[in-house]
């Protein structure tokens, strides 16, 4: 019985973003990214059904394009960046819905709380870049309430809208390189 060879994916962060999106006011759509993270795939051989994603970011990355509020993103309102540095995602399962589509379920850590999640991802597929490195390319997405993950904060305006929604909608698109 053959032993399948490991193959590790590395995070491309010069060709890769992670977006999230909230509804603020109820009536708009702010969206953000995290301008830094890493992460990895490994795989036995070439079987992304096999893949055991691990995902880290650094929140004091956070930008909404607005710093008002990525200085309170960063506060102890939300993320508390000075308690709580890293948002982290560790796959547990991956199960293949269809030639490209795939779920993946895994434990979503931010500001020290942990829940299991399922990410919906949609394989791009594999290429070698012009400088014969390969690559492969996946589309995640999914959406967790802000407050199962201790972002409680809460705000009403004075005729009593609500300010910030509680699910935020993830769209993270990969770009993995194949490590040597």
């Amino acid at each position: 019985m053959s032993t399948l060879v490991k193959t590790t994916w590395a995070i491309d962060p010069t060709h890769s973003e992670v977006e999230f999106k909230i509804k603020h006011l109820v009536i708009s759509t702010v969206k953000g990214i995290f301008k830094e993270f890493t992460g990895s795939v490994e795989v036995d051989g070439e079987d992304f059904t096999t893949a055991d994603f691990h995902f880290e970011a650094n929140v004091d990355s956070i930008f909404t394009n607005q710093a008002d509020r990525d200085g309170h993103l960063k506060s102890a309102d939300f993320f508390d960046v000075v308690n709580f540095p890293k948002i982290t995602f560790n796959s547990t399962a991956v199960t293949k819905k269809s030639e490209d589509n795939y779920t993946i379920i895994g434990d979503l850590t931010v500001r020290d709380v942990t829940k299991s999640i399922q990410l919906t991802a949609e394989f791009g597929g594999v290429a070698k870049d012009p400088y014969g490195n390969v690559k492969a390319g996946f589309e995640i997405t999914g959406a967790i309430n802000r407050k199962e993950f201790g972002l409680t904060f809460h705000a009403v305006t004075e005729a009593g809208n609500i300010v910030l929604g509680e699910d935020i909608k993830l769209n993270i698109n990969l770009q993995f390189a194949k490590q040597a």
